[in-house]
């Protein structure tokens, strides 16, 4: 589905973001993995490699512009162009009542989930812009649609995900860029042992399938919206969720 294609993923180094590195590869781009996390970034690289893919990795503080500008730069210096990209990385934060979240938190959690959104589609729509468009996909979650007990900053950065998703659509639909969100559910990754216990003990039921899904399963459903196969989607929000939001 990708074939000739130049992707880029942020939070590429474990978990969902590893996952749509991979599947990337295997659907025939040449992906650029970023990420804080040097070894396991090169790791996901190493894997899209050994499995006859292209691959590189760079160090990505999604919380820079000015990193963002350089990893799209040497993207295109390596590759030549930008035709995709994935904006994946972010992290839950603390588990506290609104009332009691710090200032402290309440910024790292919106720097990393949603302004760093902001600097990534914002270099990756220059460099799409030059060859005459592309896809963009943004990782935003079931908490970017409903709330979540104690978790006020993720659930704000989230909804700020799927509406600047919108406006990028509606700003450069003319200019040949689709840009869309995914919203997984409770997936198999780390992110699941930072949940409370309570919570953590009830995850399966909360899902109409009765189970809590794989990044594998998050990935298929970004790359098709990456590809030309959704040529005619944009703006728009898709739940990967077995059933979450059905309740």
């Amino acid at each position: 589905m990708l074939k000739n294609k130049v992707a880029l993923v942020t939070g590429g180094a474990e978990g969902i973001g590893r996952a749509i590195a991979v599947v990337y590869g295997r659907e025939g781009a040449r992906v650029v993995v970023t990420d804080c996390n040097d070894q396991g970034g090169k790791e996901t690289a190493a894997m899209i490699n050994q499995s006859g893919g292209q691959a590189i990795y760079l160090h990505l503080d999604v919380t820079s512009p000015e990193n963002h500008e350089q990893v799209v730069d040497e993207a295109c210096k390596q590759f030549g162009q930008l035709d995709v990209a994935c904006n994946n990385a972010g992290i839950s934060g603390e588990f506290r009542l609104t009332g009691d979240h710090t200032p402290e938190t309440w910024k790292q959690v919106i720097d990393i989930n949603l302004t760093g959104v902001f600097y990534g589609v914002r270099a990756q729509i220059n460099a799409m812009l030059k060859t005459g468009g592309g896809s963009i996909v943004n990782i935003a979650s079931i908490l970017g649609q409903v709330g979540l007990e104690e978790i006020s900053p993720y659930v704000a950065a989230k909804h700020g995900v799927v509406g600047l998703t919108k406006n990028v659509a509606l700003e450069y639909g003319t200019k040949g860029i689709r840009c869309n969100s995914v919203g997984p559910a409770f997936i198999k990754t780390k992110l699941v042992n930072n949940l409370p216990d309570d919570v953590r003990d009830h995850l399966s039921s909360m899902h109409a399938l009765n189970r809590i899904g794989e990044p594998e399963e998050v990935a298929e459903m970004v790359v098709w919206l990456s590809s030309d196969k959704a040529s005619f989607i944009t703006g728009n929000y898709y739940a990967a969720d077995g059933g979450y939001l059905a309740r």
